[in-house]
């Protein structure tokens, strides 16, 4: 299933900093509903990503009821992303 939507970008910071897309409450619920079919573990689900022509492989992270897609700092850099933008991203769910 392929996913296209806005999507905040934040920065946690943990141990190291870490960005992630966030997925839409609304996206969130059907993901969710997805996901036991989807996950190998841990809650989370794999997926392919898109911003623009830039395409990687990653797994949405379960936070707070909804979903985070890690930006990878390599992606980040191909794309000119950061914390604070608004991307426009697919997801293909259950990619490998």
């Amino acid at each position: 299933m392929e996913l296209t939507f806005e999507a905040e970008v934040v920065e946690w910071r943990g141990p190291a900093p870490y960005v992630y897309a966030v997925v839409p409450d609304d996206l969130a619920d059907l993901v969710h509903e997805l996901a036991s079919e989807l996950t190998y573990g841990w809650g989370v689900v794999p997926a392919g990503v898109a911003i623009g022509r830039v395409r990687w492989t990653t797994s949405l992270f379960p936070k707070d009821g909804g979903y985070l897609v890690p930006l990878r700092k390599a992606e980040r850099t191909r794309t000119g992303v950061g914390p604070g933008d608004t991307v426009h991203l697919t997801l293909t769910l259950g990619a490998p």
